[in-house]
């Protein structure tokens, strides 16, 4: 299973791609940078997208990804996210007031587009990888996912607070939160950091450091993980 780190960060600047994993080369975690990330020949070999909540800095290439491969690709993007994520999407995103309802173009038989809903805690397998939703606790419903391929596996815990559902490591939580969250881990495993805000990633990174955790390192952005 290899994942590359097309955007590992919660906010924009030079430096810094929003949420984005692409897994294997055609399955993407997040959409926050998807367009940014890869050139468009790419871009048309990325055929599902899994989104773990509503929120721009996860979803914000979404509608330049589909125009970007719209009339490339073969059949519909399937689009897999929370029935709230769905909804907000519709309501505030693909609404033809916005950006174009691509669910129903060219027409609604022949879709560019087509959103499938994600049920908590009910595997999916998508080209071989197999994604369970986990429900983590943020401003809105969001999902982290467990990442399964050929005995390998990643815990993606996505934007969240203390949370009791895994033992997954939270991504909104400050350096000292993190520490008590890592308690509840059964054994020693990688924790890599990221989600970053840009005007703060100095002051993290320092904090982390005096947590003196040798577990604890920061993903990448443009590096590829192979598990």
């Amino acid at each position: 299973m290899l994942i590359q780190v097309l955007g590992g960060y919660g906010g924009e600047s030079l430096e810094c791609r929003m949420t984005c994993l692409l897994i294997n080369g055609a399955l993407a975690l997040d959409a926050g940078s998807l367009s940014q990330a890869l050139p468009i020949e790419r871009q048309v070999g990325v055929r599902s997208i899994l989104l773990s909540h509503s929120h721009m800095d996860h979803t914000n290439s979404l509608p330049f990804f589909i125009e970007n491969v719209y009339g490339k690709s073969p059949g519909a993007i399937d689009i897999y996210a929370s029935p709230a994520t769905i909804y907000a999407l519709r309501k505030y995103l693909f609404n033809n007031a916005t950006w174009p309802d691509f669910t129903r173009l060219p027409n609604h038989l022949v879709p560019a587009m087509q959103f499938h809903e994600l049920e908590s805690e009910v595997p999916l397998v998508i080209d071989g990888v197999k994604l369970t939703p986990i429900p983590v606790d943020h401003l809105v419903p969001t999902h982290g996912f467990l990442i399964e391929q050929n005995g390998a596996a990643v815990l993606w815990s996505s934007d969240t607070g203390p949370t009791t559902r895994l033992w997954e490591i939270a991504l909104h939580l400050t350096p000292r939160t993190l520490e008590v969250e890592l308690r509840k881990l059964q054994k020693r495993v990688p924790v890599l950091l990221h989600h970053l805000k840009p005007p703060c990633v100095a002051r993290i990174r320092e904090e982390v450091r005096q947590l003196h955790n040798p577990d604890l390192e920061f993903l990448e952005q443009g590096k590829e993980y192979s598990f």
